[in-house]
């Protein structure tokens, strides 16, 4: 394939993805995981860049600024904070992905690069990440383009470019810490490994191994400087220690290989059977994609075996295997012989085909379930029945061509997730509506704000994501600490936690606000200043 073609090829497709990635996302309410980075990329608008990203006007010890400079930047001609500038950085990581996937496929088979990507977008835990802030999806897109620089070198005749080697990997350091540096730095000595290449896997590792040594000095220097040494120590142990002790996340050995069978379907548990007929069918003579096939294999095993060894684990943390694994999924499309293949290939092309049915199926059953709260409901019945319809046509017409039926698999599924899963999730868990109407109550009697039961890094956050000012609150914990508070001053707990409170001085207040908080049911009281 001519390598302009190709270029524009992986651009438009990426493009094409990016639209997809950010369709329906301007101004959506910020829930979960997302608060966190949405109120650091508030608090640097107010107060402006730093080393490291603050919540109530303090160093956080476990990110570097990266994400929150490029959310920051593109917040800055909007003068806000939005879940367009908080997510786009995610999407162009994801689209990069996409782009990627096909130059490394599509010279062998544009059959295979489409399908590849088309399990890459039906996979669940990439759907989710691309539609969030993740620094493990960035750290996805710079792990894949440091795999391509090494294969493309041997296989498609370009420069080796170890200097853009470097400073992806500089680039990885700075979006997740010593884990991106890590992780892509295993990928390509996986791939050289294989291939025996002795003298690139020394170079690299050796200039990986240096480059680590510095940025995690820089770190540290940058850690005290920005808060002394406590603040060097909080970093240590976040960056470094809490990531190996298991403190937070299974410590199971065995998590990624299992859990990833639901976290990373359809892609993972399709590429398992891929590879049990790798192993039964043997290498098939004249298979240009054998290598590409093998070092996505290795490059596979090693981000999960080495990301297996610290105790603390989390899904999305094996997020740079992901392509590779849809790689080794669609490999059965590209595989012409064995009835292993052949079945493979028509039992992917049979979940695609009825994908919209069981999406038609679930929503109905949905639609009984929360009733007014899922939106767009009959927009998207009809489009996952017109989907239906025009992917059995496909198949009446050109029978089993499979890349029709996978991409309305795709659409159908997308469409799903953001147009009912989005905003169901945004209903269940909302948190802006009760805290901005909190917030606009406590500016008519200024007092200072206790935050009880909420936890500082927890839920606390997701309070003050949503009212976007510098207030510090005080946090409780336990009944007895709110002995210790006096009005006038104005309370936020969990109504479970109120009913609890036998005092007097509590037992005699009504609440002034009473509204849903992430699934639970939380208060807003005013304790005045001569008591309740």
């Amino acid at each position: 394939m001519d390598k302009r073609l190709l270029r524009r090829q992986s651009w438009g497709i990426g493009l094409l993805a990016l639209l997809l990635f950010i369709a329906g996302n301007w101004d959506q309410a910020i829930i979960g995981f997302d608060s966190r980075f949405v109120l650091f990329a508030q608090e640097m608008l107010r107060h402006g860049p730093g080393f490291f990203p603050t919540t109530y006007g303090q160093p956080y010890a476990d990110y570097l600024s990266t994400s929150t400079l490029l959310t920051w930047l593109l917040s800055l001609p909007l003068g806000r904070v939005t879940s367009f500038s908080a997510w786009l950085p995610t999407a162009i990581a994801s689209a990069a992905i996409v782009a990627l996937v096909y130059r490394l496929t599509a010279p062998y088979s544009r059959r295979w690069a489409l399908l590849s990507i088309a399990l890459l977008l039906l996979s669940s835990t990439f759907i989710s990440e691309t539609r969030s802030v993740s620094l493990d999806q960035m750290l996805a897109a710079v792990t894949l383009a440091v795999f391509y620089l090494g294969y493309a070198h041997d296989h498609f005749s370009s420069p080796r470019r170890l200097p853009w080697v470097l400073l992806l990997l500089l680039l990885g350091f700075a979006i997740r810490g010593p884990i991106g540096l890590v992780i892509p730095t295993g990928v390509l000595c996986s791939y050289y490994l294989l291939n025996r290449q002795w003298r690139p896997l020394f170079s690299v590792g050796l200039l990986a191994l240096a480059l680590l040594a510095a940025c995690v000095g820089l770190l540290l220097l940058l850690a005290k400087l920005s808060g002394g040494e406590t603040f060097l120590q909080d970093v240590i142990r976040m960056q470094f220690l809490g990531r190996m002790d298991g403190r937070e996340g299974s410590s199971s050995v065995w998590y990624y290989f299992t859990s990833s069978v639901g976290n990373y379907a359809l892609a993972y548990p399709l590429a398992l059977l891929a590879l049990l007929a790798v192993l039964l069918n043997g290498r098939h003579t004249g298979d240009g994609g054998w290598p590409l096939l093998l070092a996505c294999i290795a490059a596979g095993l090693i981000v999960m075996l080495g990301l297996s060894i610290p105790e603390a684990k989390k899904a999305r943390y094996v997020l740079p295997m992901m392509p590779m694994v849809a790689i080794i999924a669609a490999y059965p499309f590209h595989r012409p012989d064995g009835h292993l293949f052949k079945g493979l290939r028509g039992l992917m092309l049979g979940l695609w085909t009825v994908t919209p049915g069981l999406l038609i199926g679930a929503l109905l059953v949905a639609r009984h379930r929360f009733g007014a709260q899922l939106e767009h409901f009959q927009g998207l019945l009809g489009l996952l029945i017109g989907l239906q319809v025009f992917i059995i046509g496909m198949l009446a017409k050109w029978r089993l061509h499979p890349v029709g039926p996978a991409f309305g698999a795709v659409l159908a599924v997308w469409s799903s997730y953001i147009l009912v899963v989005e905003p169901l999730e945004r209903s269940l868990y909302d948190t802006r509506t009760f805290s901005r109407e909190a917030h606009a109550l406590i500016r008519q009697q200024p007092a200072p704000l206790v935050l009880h039961g909420l936890g500082k890094d927890a839920k606390a956050i997701k309070f003050m994501v949503n009212v976007e000012c510098d207030r510090v609150p005080l946090f409780t914990q336990a009944p007895a600490d709110l002995a210790l508070i006096h009005g006038p001053a104005w309370l936020v707990m969990d109504k479970a936690d109120f009913t609890r409170l036998d005092e007097p001085r509590w037992r005699a207040l009504a609440p002034v606000l009473t509204g849903q908080f992430d699934k639970n049911t939380y208060v807003l009281l005013h304790l005045n200043g001569a008591g309740p």
